[in-house]
């Protein structure tokens, strides 16, 4: 499954369970952020080296708090 398939899917999930539509807009920001840095990879392709690589160099010009955003949302997809 690649990774924008995978999105559709989490975004239905989380609308089920009542997400806001506010929290699903900042989560496919987070989500467009990983796929135009990483491409539309099948989920089997992403290694735990490759995701920390794309947050090592995520964290060298954002906050603490937006790296934090960033991290959660990659794991929220696994």
């Amino acid at each position: 499954m690649i990774l924008s398939e995978l999105w559709r899917l989490y975004e239905t999930d989380k609308r089920i369970q009542g997400f806001s539509p506010k929290t699903l807009k900042a989560y496919a920001l987070q989500h467009k952020m990983l796929m135009k840095e990483l491409g539309d990879l099948d989920i089997t392709e992403i290694t735990l080296t490759l995701l920390k690589e794309y947050l090592a160099k995520q964290s060298n010009r954002l906050k603490p708090s937006s790296l934090g955003h960033r991290i959660r949302s990659a794991i929220s997809l696994s």
